[in-house]
């Protein structure tokens, strides 16, 4: 049974929340992005070294999470050269509309901000959700993450 889209908010990151983003983090990339990343690769990308300069990153830019009631599911963000740099959905809540409504709330605010266009660096699993919302691949890029090798796929969207 499909659940209604409106079952779902939209907040600002406040510092409180920071254990929560790091954990959805984790879970989608362990759990989600592992169907097309090797173990060595997920263990390299999985890790948050530091939850305080974490927090100051999430603080220091425009991040929103996705709740359900006061439940934190999701969480993106907006740098302010467009680049829409993490957003990750809690596995219990993928297929829900949940990105939908994140990426709908950070092109708001690009085009708020007067951005024509907003980017990101897309995983292999990200890409067809990208593509779906209207996003075009500029390069396939392979990154370094802790002596790891990761495809990912430099995507953007003009915004109108």
């Amino acid at each position: 049974m499909a659940v209604p889209r409106d079952r779902f908010s939209i907040k600002p990151y406040e510092p409180d929340d920071a254990q929560a983003t790091i954990d959805i983090f984790l879970r989608a990339i362990r759990e989600i992005a592992s169907r097309d990343y090797n173990p060595e690769q997920i263990a390299a990308w999985a890790k948050v070294e530091d939850a305080e300069v974490w927090a100051r990153y999430r603080a220091n830019r425009p991040t929103w999470l996705a709740m359900d009631g006061s439940q934190p599911i999701g969480f993106a963000d907006l740098k302010s050269d467009g680049c829409l740099d993490m957003m990750f959905v809690s596995p219990d809540y993928q297929g829900k509309g949940v990105a939908s409504l994140l990426l709908a709330t950070v092109e708001k605010a690009a085009r708020e901000q007067g951005l024509q266009r907003i980017f990101t660096e897309a995983s292999l699993t990200a890409r067809p959700f990208f593509e779906r919302k209207g996003f075009v691949v500029l390069a396939a890029q392979q990154v370094q993450k802790r002596g790891q090798t990761l495809a990912n796929f430099l995507m953007e969207k003009r915004l109108a």
